[in-house]
This record gives C-alpha cells, structure tokens and sequence, in this order.
C-alpha cells in the first residue's frame, strides 16, 4: 500500500543575510541549478530569492535615494548673484554709456532668499517620510518576494509528490491488467474487461501528465526568481501544522504585516504636507547687498535690501491649501483605518482556511486513504474469485481520486501556511 505523511521536521526561524551569506547562497544556488542530486529546502529558496531578486535590489537602491534627497532637504536655497548697471543714462551726450552720468554704475550683488523655519522644518518631514516609506516599500517587497518564493516551491513539491502517488498506483493499475488478461486467458473474463482496464490505464497516465506539467511550470516559477532553470530535486517540506505566532498574536500586530508597513510613512508624508500648508502663512525673508562702482572721481556706493512676503489674503489663499491638505490627512487616516479591517479579515480568513484543510489533511491521511486502499484491496481479491470487474474500477478510480485530493490538499495546505508564515517581517517577534 502506498502511504504519505505530513513532514513534522519544524521550519527554522528566518534570520538576516550579512553580505557573506549572501555570496554563499549565490554560490549555492548555481549548485542547486546544476546538481539535481542536491535537495533544495522551502529556507534555501526563499533565501537564495532574497538574496539575489533584481525588483528587492531596486528597492534598496530607491531608499538610497531617499537617504540622499533627505540630506539636503531644509537646506537655505542657494544664493543669487547678480550683475547690471543702474541709472543708465539714454538721452544726451552719454547716453548709453557707463561713465555718460554721474548718477551710473556698474553694480554687482548677492542676495539670499531665508525661508521660514517652519518651511524648512517641513521639508525634512517630508523627506523623512520618504526615506521611511522607502524602507517599508522595501521590507514589503521582501516579504512579497519570500510569499511567491514559497508558494512557488510548494506547488512544485505537491505536484511532484502527487506525481510520485500516481505513479505508485500505476503499478497497482498494471496488477489489475494482468489479472483482467490472465481471466481472459482462463476463459473466465471478458475482453471488454481488458479494454476497460486499459482505459482506466491511459486515464492515469494523463493524470500523471497533467501533474508533471503543473510541477514543471511551478518549477519555472522559482527559476523567475533564481534567474535560472531550477532543476533540483525539492526537499521535504516543513511541517504545515506549526506556525510561529497564533492567530491572536497576529491579529495584535496588524500594523507590522507586509500590507501595512508603509502606512505610517504615508501619515507622515501627509502630516508633513500640512505643515507646510501651515509655514505658508510664516513671512518669508529675504536679503541683498549691492555693490556699485561709479566714474572715476565719484565715491561708489553699496546697498543693502532686506525684504519680507506679506501673507495678508491667507482666506482664500493660504487656508484653503491648510484644509486641503488638512482633508487629505484625514482621507489618510480613514483609508488607514479600512486597510487594517481588511488585513484583519484576510488574516482571519486564513487561518480559517489553514485550520481547515489541516483537518481536512490528517482525516484524509489517517482515515480515507487507508479505507480507499482496503477498499481496493478488497475489490481486486474478489475480481480474482471470479467476481465482477466494476466493483474494482469504482474502488481504484476512488483511491486514485483520494490520492490526488490529498496532495492537492496538501499544497493548499501548505500555501496557507506560507501565507501566514510570511506575515511579519524577519526577525519580528510581537
């Protein structure tokens, strides 16, 4: 009889990649590529993905540009030279030129615009909640990469075992056609039972088919993220009946999962857009200082301006951008707000799902395979006492559809582990 058992080896706890690693797994991912002799692990897969994912590499290339724009952002506008000449004359005898009056000069100044500090305070806000909405985009694109990983790898696994189920009942189905030949021989069977048996032979094999093919395609799945054909043999899966955190604890920490990281850098973003609403109302100062060089006899001169907005119209200029941006806050919070309901349902709804089908899973395991299995048994014992065959067809086309909504159980089963699993970032313990 042909069994299969849920794995109880527990999955590892995730941690970091140091640089050292990460050489280390890409050296051993060219390994698992080339070597089908060595097993790839669900860890190993979603490490290697990790560790060399162009999309993941664009994320951190992106916080770098946060980092970079927030190291100038608040900073004084930079100052403004100018050159010209003053009071030029147009009319009479030196009309159009530098020394024609005494009243003309050639001058050149500097000025410097002094945004309020309110104004530049907002700015570094701003640019702060950039370089964290960068870091969340990037840990939520880890996590994602790691779920595709994962789901990726058990689909491949599942189909591949279910393979390996059919595959064992196919020497069963060969049994059963030499049984059918053999009473068809001994004048005590039919023809039709023969060809009966024979199609029921053909149909397993297409299934084998049709499992082959979803585990080739999962495999090119993984190679998406490998950046290569993964022609590894897949290791044993972890045990899909532990999880790390509870469905209370997740539900704690809601507010930490991959679809809500970057909330709070948008509450940021949008606070920090109101209090540069608010600096619009603050006076911005400027100040200039001229230097000028009259005809020669004449003392030159210098100037000094310091000038100062007027904010005076704030009710239909100033307020009104404060409540935009104001109302915007507040859309923020509110869509805040629903993203957590919903991140609640969809983990409550998950584990609703994971805690179902592995119910579903162990009775399947320890009861309908086993009775599917006797059942044929059975059948086949009596179809050699020269009983009838359709008892046997209906008990091993049963058994066949036991093993295959086993393993395909078994997958989901899996996915909505992997989709628990990888909830949290790595190293996030509530």
């Amino acid at each position: 009889m042909f069994s299969y058992r849920i794995c109880t080896r527990a999955f590892p706890a995730r941690r970091w990649l140091c640089p050292l690693s990460a050489a280390m797994l890409l050296f051993a991912a060219q390994a698992w590529a080339d070597d089908p002799a060595i097993a790839l692990t669900l860890e190993a897969a979603t490490r290697q993905a990790v560790a060399q994912a162009p999309l993941l590499e664009a994320r951190r290339t992106q916080q770098t540009s946060a980092h970079e724009e927030a190291a100038r952002a608040g900073a004084l506008p930079d100052p403004q030279l100018t050159v010209g000449i003053d009071n030029l004359a147009i009319q009479g005898p030196g009309a159009f030129t530098a020394g024609g009056d005494s009243m003309t000069m050639r001058t050149i100044g500097l000025s410097q615009v002094l945004p309020s500090q309110a104004k530049r305070q907002a700015q570094r806000d701003a640019a702060g909640a950039n370089v964290e909405q960068a870091a969340s985009t990037t840990a939520m694109t880890r996590l994602a990469i790691e779920q595709q990983v994962a789901a990726a790898w058990i689909t491949a696994w599942g189909a591949h075992h279910e393979g390996q189920m059919l595959q064992a009942m196919r020497r069963e189905w060969t049994v059963d056609v030499v049984v059918a030949e053999a009473r068809l021989r001994g004048g005590t069977g039919s023809a039709a039972d023969v060809l009966a048996m024979r199609m029921e032979a053909l149909d397993l094999e297409n299934r084998i088919d049709d499992a082959t093919s979803r585990e080739t395609q999962a495999r090119a799945a993984l190679g998406r993220w490998f950046g290569g054909p993964v022609n590894a043999s897949l290791a044993d899966a972890p045990d899909f009946a532990v999880l790390a955190h509870d469905e209370p604890t997740l539900l704690a920490s809601l507010d930490r999962q991959g679809n809500l990281l970057d909330w709070p850098a948008r509450e940021r973003a949008a606070e920090a857009a109101l209090a540069a609403a608010r600096a619009e109302k603050h006076p911005e100062w400027s100040v200039g200082l001229n230097y000028g060089s009259r005809v020669r006899g004449l003392s030159d001169m210098v100037s000094l301006q310091v000038g100062v907005s007027l904010p005076l119209f704030t009710r239909n200029r100033q307020d009104r951008g404060i409540s935009a941006r104001a109302a915007d806050l507040d859309a923020v919070h509110a869509e805040h707000d629903d993203a957590r309901r919903q991140q609640a349902e969809a983990v409550q709804a998950a584990w609703a799902q994971w805690d179902a089908l592995g119910r579903q899973a162990r009775r399947h395991r320890d009861a309908l395979l086993p009775q599917a299995s006797d059942r044929a048994a059975l059948a086949l014992a009596a179809y050699r006492s020269g009983g009838d065959i359709q008892p046997l067809l209906e008990a091993r086309r049963d058994e066949i559809t036991h093993h295959t909504d086993y393993a395909r159980m078994l997958t989901e089963y899996g996915r909505a582990w992997a989709a628990l699993t990888y909830l949290l970032p790595e190293g996030d313990t509530p």
